[in-house]
């Protein structure tokens, strides 16, 4: 198996809010699986066995460690994205969109001819979603994919196996590490392990189930009671219950509640709810801020398909802002966000559509082609089609 030359993407907008730190050349470093995802949407249940249902929306958009690279990258910040990448157009598709309008930096990422890119069908139903992924172990280690990392301000570690082997080297330049992880398939929920996987981490972002199951409470307040002494910021997402934190760097503690909006599709809401999290915190914003506008981005993501390309930007949180701020609440809860918008890029970013590689005629559709069948223009972003 070959490796293929590695190219550079552009560097992305930098118009973020966050402090400007002329020896990052990155905000935000991300590592990690990219998926090829194909996401159905309106199914009634689940399939079973000699039955076929039938979906009444499709979406494709690069996914896994594209969901979150995405995410921090529409609300400005500047990202670089170390991945494998197959040499099939599965791969020439996620490569061309990350580096291409989403403006991820791709200089450490790798492509490989005769490897095909990881693909993941995710089925969407009754408020949550069911998986199906195809995947082989990339040709070379990740840990030797990532190298040596670039110098960024904030990184996203896994901590769901061993400790990359570059978190130490990271941490030790300066940069504010933000740990997640997976469900425990073992059983074991080895808190002892994961605090010591943790060490020198900035912050931990586990769910409610998961955060319970390491500390073994049962409410996720209590879980993030027992976090509080191993990171300095402890959060734990609970969905539609909010969000909880503590920031032993400020003596901060909150609470947020979730919003309520018109799902579609769950996936990757809590890899924007990180990206939306790190930016925050890059911004220097109090805590209670912090997981409101996590939450805010997170609540945003799921009214389309996917998790990179459903990530909003901040056209998205204006839209919103606009409508919200006559409602007295949450005028009162987000109003911070009426001077953070008038400091930044309102982009319009591109949302999934149902298919890719698509061939037409320039003399048939014009210089630019047709849109793609299924793209409808909706809050002034495309997205994928019912």
């Amino acid at each position: 198996m070959t490796e293929s030359h590695a190219a550079t993407a552009p560097r992305p907008d930098e118009s973020g809010t966050g402090p400007d730190d002329a020896e990052a050349p990155f905000d935000v470093f991300v590592s990690g699986t990219v998926f090829l995802d194909i996401i159905f949407t309106g199914l009634r249940s689940a399939p079973v066995g000699g039955q076929e249902i039938m979906s009444t929306g499709m979406g494709s958009s690069p996914g896994g460690a594209a969901n979150l690279a995405v995410a921090a990258s529409r609300l400005g910040l500047r990202t670089s994205l170390t991945s494998a990448f197959g040499a099939d157009q599965y791969g020439d598709f996620c490569w061309s969109t990350l580096a291409g309008p989403e403006g991820v930096d791709l200089s450490c990422s790798k492509r490989f001819d005769d490897w095909h890119s990881p693909v993941t069908v995710s089925l969407a139903y009754d408020d949550d979603r069911a998986m199906v992924t195809h995947a082989h172990p990339p040709p070379i280690p990740p840990d030797d994919i990532v190298g040596s990392p670039p110098r960024t301000r904030a990184c996203f570690a896994d901590m769901g196996g061993d400790r990359p082997a570059w978190v130490d080297t990271v941490i030790a330049d300066g940069t504010l590490v933000f740990a997640d992880l997976g469900w425990d398939e073992s059983g074991a929920w080895d808190h002892d392990s994961l605090r010591r996987r943790l060490d020198g981490c900035h912050a931990f972002v586990p769910n409610a189930d998961e955060a319970m199951s390491f500390t073994g409470t049962d409410t996720p307040g209590a879980a993030l009671e027992a976090m509080r002494d191993w990171v300095p910021l402890a959060v734990v997402t609970a969905g539609s219950g909010g969000a909880f934190a503590a920031d032993a760097t400020t003596g901060e503690t909150a609470w947020v509640p979730g919003l309520s909006v018109k799902a579609l599709d769950p996936t990757g809401a809590g890899d924007v709810f990180l990206a939306s999290l790190m930016h925050a915190t890059l911004a220097g914003w109090s805590l209670t801020q912090r997981l409101r506008f996590a939450n805010l981005c997170a609540a945003l993501s799921v009214r389309d398909f996917g998790g990179a390309l459903a990530s909003p930007g901040w056209g998205d949180v204006c839209d919103w802002w606009t409508e919200a701020k006559d409602r007295p609440r949450l005028a009162r809860d987000y109003g911070f966000l009426e001077d953070v918008l008038a400091t930044v890029e309102h982009r319009v970013f591109e949302r999934a559509v149902p298919t890719v590689g698509f061939h037409y005629s320039t003399e048939e559709h014009g210089r630019h082609g047709p849109r793609p069948s299924g793209i409808q223009r909706h809050g002034g972003h495309d997205v994928g089609g019912k």
